[in-house]
């Protein structure tokens, strides 16, 4: 099975897949950080080759419920600029969304009201890492088509908040973003179909 890992810089979920057989690449604007099949580029350049199997993990700062309160100035006004970022984004999410791959799971966080608004589809399901091995807490939703959801296969204890051991700064965003292990485990073995 050919697998697009769109946005993805860590290669987890492209090498959970490869491990099981499939032919996975991943693909972001940045490098990849451990050596693997990776696109630097615009997930756009490739998106139309005959791909089974799109995840995509298109970034969330403008859409996360978490950003909601940026898009008003210190006085109340509107933020311009954060609102038409806000829309881009709900743009190319929809644009992964709506792609022609047979099957497609699209990952963000929690998403504040305006998001919900723009994008028009409510997420099929929420997961959370202390269902895939990891005992942390992380409300993931997941943007499903023809594919079923996701069946926790290790739940843990030890639920605490995935912020819990990062600082503040650049890289905490980034590091946020990287998928955990058990989820792509998961990805892998529920949707892989059995191997390439």
């Amino acid at each position: 099975m050919r697998v697009l890992v769109a946005c993805e810089f860590s290669g987890v979920v492209r090498d959970a897949f490869i491990n099981r057989g499939h032919d996975a690449i991943s693909c972001d604007l940045m490098p990849t950080i451990v050596t693997g099949p990776h696109y630097e580029g615009d997930v756009m350049d490739i998106i139309d080759e005959p791909w089974d199997l799109m995840i995509a993990h298109p970034p969330c700062t403008y859409l996360a419920q978490s950003g909601v309160r940026w898009l008003r100035k210190a006085n109340g006004t509107i933020d311009l600029k954060r609102w038409e970022a806000m829309e881009k984004a709900a743009e190319f999410f929809l644009t992964l969304y709506n792609s022609d791959i047979p099957r497609i799971c699209i990952e963000n966080p929690i998403m504040h009201g305006f998001a919900k608004d723009a994008i028009k589809i409510k997420p099929t399901q929420c997961i959370q890492p202390y269902e895939y091995g990891n005992g942390e807490r992380k409300a993931t939703y997941l943007w499903l088509r023809n594919l079923p959801c996701l069946v926790p296969t290790d739940i843990v204890e030890g639920r605490f908040p995935s912020t819990h051991k990062m600082g503040s700064g650049a890289n905490r965003s980034r590091a946020r973003s990287i998928t955990y292990a058990g989820i792509a485990a998961a990805m892998a073995d529920q949707w892989g179909g059995g191997g390439g």
